[in-house]
């Protein structure tokens, strides 16, 4: 069963905070998938990816396109099964889906939306009534990531 990490959005965007969380997967090894809600939002996503910062790009491909076990990192906007990968990224309050197969699940909620909040409360107590180990995570006012609990 993977630990399944909240990321309280409050002081930076999702688009600001994705590619760190994404490239720190990378560097343990593991693949990703990043599920959202829409294929405008993956399109939108998959532009941040490779132009977020003026040196790099975070290699990276759509669920929709072929050859997906090639990629390091999948957009998905689906609920589909995918090729093994350890990571798994939601965003858009995207379901989860089956999560057995993955080391680490991380859910980025904003703090200013009320609905991504309250789905995001809904998640906790549904992962600890499963018994999966849960941990939330805020951002301090010099934008760190701090364990609360």
């Amino acid at each position: 069963m993977p630990e399944v990490w909240f990321y309280h959005l409050e002081r930076s965007s999702l688009d600001a905070v994705l590619p760190g969380l994404l490239e720190k997967g990378l560097e343990r090894g593991w693949r990703a998938l990043v599920r959202t809600t829409s294929k405008e939002r993956a399109r939108a996503l998959d532009d941040i990816l490779w132009s977020y910062r003026d040196d790099s790009f975070l290699a990276h491909g759509s669920a929709d396109d072929p050859d997906t076990e090639l990629q390091p990192v999948l957009i998905a906007h689906d609920g589909g099964e995918h090729d093994r990968r350890e990571l798994l990224i939601l965003i858009d309050q995207a379901e989860p889906g089956a999560i057995d197969a993955f080391e680490r699940v991380i859910l980025l909620f904003d703090g200013a939306d009320e609905t991504a909040l309250g789905n995001a409360r809904d998640r906790w107590k549904q992962f600890k009534d499963e018994g999966v180990t849960v941990t939330y995570y805020q951002q301090n006012a010099q934008g760190r990531w701090e364990k609360k609990a």
